[in-house]
């Protein structure tokens, strides 16, 4: 390993299907060292994984980052918003952790809403109207469905909770992650009683929240980990506000991520509260807020139709009038947990090519839609719309975006950008900068700009009508089993 200029410090993304480690210099930003380990998630009805699991993968990134990550004086861990994980009086998961996009708890989330004063009392209280992905649900539907998982459960957390208490042996958590959970008022920035009273969960079940930039506690003495004894561990993060911290975002910046979900958000100053539900009213892990629209069926349902018609990824022809909405899994954006794929418009000469490129068109309008809701009034509408997240790399998902935006795309060249966030708080904590600072000083949004071109008004008219007209369809429940 060549000398560093400061400290090394280690960014964790904790994902859905695996776990990277990233050693990076906090002086330079440099990556040193990286390591990477799969883990599983169920396919039955629902969507889980054993919390194990994440622990192990961690272990063997950290351990395929060699000598570096002994040396690391800092570290932080973003994971997949979301994620119920309970635990039993032993630390050790009462059962596997629902995830993010199990909508199994689709009934919960209606009837929460209903209970608890609407969805205006819900995007005041919480900056966000309950949805399927949200952990209030997945409670409600644990308690409803397994009440004896629910009564054996001493603790519950999130995702980046359970690899950071693994560190630390404390019970933490931060305020980006904690208002994905339902039960956190934005308000107050604390826990709201009468929800958690409403669903029968303790409060002394949940972890603390740590104040931004605060130390959430040292690595215990562990014999499988390679940190010193005492190296500091930063707050953690969910997977998006990790990301905005590695762009170093400014309020206003829009970003669309293109990975297994699809997701749109802006740094903001001013306190989300759509009662739409469109825009879920999230917390940034600085002190801002993160205003973001989220969609189940991105690059997963895309490469399932490319799958499907036996094509490459990138093998799609233009000159299409049909329309694929490609709701896989349910969805998110619009609101259709209970729905499937839908399409229309075939025709005999219609070709594979233009089938696909119709499932691309059919994502991209799904966060497009959203994202003005998400950005300020007062945010630059000419800005490039910053394109991250494993899509963001494929030319189809490029210029589909550029097609239907009419907006300037910039790709940054840096990647793991949710590693590099954790990163960038690991190194706050060490200097006591601002992580997103800390990012820009990094030139991480640094990356290629894609001119603007005139925006395709024809195909998103032509996608709005179909969604209108199969809204009825599209609601109907269908089976899964």
């Amino acid at each position: 390993m060549s000398e560093a200029e400061g400290p090394l410090v280690i960014g964790v993304d904790s994902s859905t299907q695996s776990t990277k480690a990233l050693v990076v210099d906090a002086a330079t930003g440099r990556v040193v060292a990286t390591g990477q380990a799969p883990h599983t998630v169920s396919s039955g009805a629902g969507r889980e994984s054993d919390p194990r699991q994440w622990w192990d993968a961690l272990r063997e990134a950290l351990r395929q980052c060699g000598e570096a990550a002994h040396e690391a004086a800092a570290v932080s861990v973003g994971g997949q918003q979301h994620g119920l994980v309970t635990l039993d009086e032993r630390g050790e998961p009462v059962r596997p952790a629902l995830l993010w996009n199990d909508v199994r708890s689709a009934p919960q989330a209606r009837r929460l809403t209903e209970e608890l004063g609407g969805a205006k009392f819900w995007a005041e209280r919480t900056g966000s109207v309950p949805a399927a992905s949200f952990t209030v649900t997945k409670w409600a539907w644990l308690a409803e469905h397994e009440p004896e998982a629910a009564r054996a459960t001493k603790a519950v957390r999130l995702p980046h909770d359970y690899l950071t208490e693994r560190l630390t042996g404390q019970g933490t958590t931060d305020r980006g992650d904690a208002s994905g959970t339902g039960w956190w008022a934005s308000g107050t920035e604390a826990y709201d009683e009468e929800i958690l009273a409403h669903v029968g969960l303790d409060p002394a079940l949940l972890p603390r929240v740590v104040r931004p930039g605060e130390v959430a506690g040292t690595v215990r003495d562990s014999h499988d980990l390679p940190f010193s004894k005492g190296t500091l561990v930063a707050p953690g993060t969910g997977d998006n506000a990790a990301a905005a911290l590695g762009l170093g975002l400014r309020p206003g910046m829009p970003v669309m991520s293109l990975g297994t979900s699809g997701t749109v958000y802006a740094v903001s100053q001013r306190r989300p509260a759509d009662p739409s539900g469109t825009v879920a009213g999230f917390a940034d892990a600085r002190g801002d807020w993160l205003p973001l629209a989220c969609t189940l069926n991105c690059t997963l349902a895309v490469d399932r139709v490319a799958t499907l018609l036996g094509l490459d990824r990138e093998a799609v022809e233009p000159g299409t009038a049909v329309t694929l909405l490609p709701f896989l899994d349910g969805e998110r954006t619009p609101n259709l947990p209970n729905a499937s794929g839908l399409l229309h418009g075939l025709r005999h000469d219609t070709t594979a090519g233009q089938l696909l490129q119709a499932a691309y068109d059919g994502a991209v309008h799904s966060l497009l839609g959203a994202l003005d809701l998400v950005l300020d009034q007062d945010a630059d509408p000419s800005a490039p719309l910053l394109l991250i997240g494993g899509g963001a790399r494929g030319t189809a998902w490029q210029q589909t975006v550029l097609r239907l935006s009419g907006r300037p795309v910039q790709v940054p060249e840096a990647k793991e950008l949710v590693a590099l966030g954790a990163a960038a708080q690991a190194a706050g904590v060490l200097t006591g900068e601002d992580p997103a600072a800390v990012a820009r000083r990094w030139n991480t949004a640094a990356g290629p700009v894609l001119d603007a071109v005139e925006r395709d008004e024809e195909t998103l008219a032509r996608i709005a009508g179909v969604l209108s007209d199969a809204a009825p369809l599209l609601e109907r429940p269908t089976d899964t089993h």
